[in-house]
């Protein structure tokens, strides 16, 4: 069974070749790498280029975040799709090959795991760790959700049940995730390790003016695929990530 890694870049050529090598470094022998890349001006495409036919990618503009992830999706051919930033790298060279045992072995529509943060200059300081935990449906309305680049989901499932929508700006990965799981209740199971690690630079990753409308898109999510969260179930969601910041590894 093949995977398709989907990178979207913009302006990334400071951390892009990580994250290729850590793509390329897996031991799991049927990967297809794809890089969807918006027109990038820093030379981020030379890097994509230097790769040859190691990776399939394309450079052109694009109308957001989300409408990228549709275009790499559109170009996958593997049985099953994840995602990994521009910022970001596996922890080591063993997670794809786990992921797809988990598939194989489970039989499950899609598997997820746990994501750290580390600092953006010293990836060995670690920031923060999101320790996921196991599924449960009633999680969604305490405001619980799975790291989104910890989430691998089969192409079935997203030819089923739909793509990014590309009118949201901050919480469509949110939206897809529940759509999925709480609306169409596909099937899932957790892989209690590590799975991704992501660069930041030690501070909040956003604003309190980009939590407002990402709070806005959160509660929109719920209002398009006609589900009713709690009174305090997209309050509690942003808040329910501070613990994460006195964990740097599993309990």
């Amino acid at each position: 069974m093949k995977i398709s890694i989907i990178t979207v870049s913009f302006n990334s050529a400071q951390t892009i070749q990580d994250t290729i090598e850590s793509v390329l470094s897996q031991d799991y022998p049927s990967v297809e790498y794809i890089v969807v890349d918006g027109a990038s001006k820093d030379g981020t495409v030379d890097i994509l280029k230097s790769y040859g036919d190691k990776i399939k990618w394309i450079s052109e503009p694009d109308k957001g975040i989300y409408d990228a992830m549709n275009k790499g999706l559109k170009l996958a051919t593997g049985e099953v799709i994840g995602i990994i930033g521009s910022d970001d790298f596996y922890p080591n060279n063993h997670v794809l090959s786990h992921i797809m045992q988990a598939f194989a072995e489970f039989g499950t529509d899609s598997v997820y795991g746990d994501k750290q943060y580390v600092d953006f200059h010293d990836k060995n300081k670690i920031v923060r760790y999101w320790q996921t935990g196991e599924y449960h449906k009633e999680n969604w309305l305490n405001g619980w959700m799975i790291p989104h680049l910890a989430f691998y989901l089969k192409k079935s499932v997203y030819d089923k049940n739909g793509y990014y929508l590309t009118d949201f700006k901050c919480s469509g990965d949110y939206e897809l995730m529940l759509r999925m799981l709480y609306k169409y209740q596909i099937s899932t199971h957790y892989l209690p390790e590590l799975v991704i690690t992501m660069r930041t630079g030690g501070t909040s990753n956003a604003s309190f003016k980009h939590r407002i409308r990402a709070n806005k898109e959160d509660r929109r999510a719920w209002n398009i695929n006609n589900l009713k969260p709690r009174w305090y179930t997209l309050w509690w969601k942003p808040l329910s990530k501070i613990g994460q910041l006195f964990k740097n590894s599993r309990n």
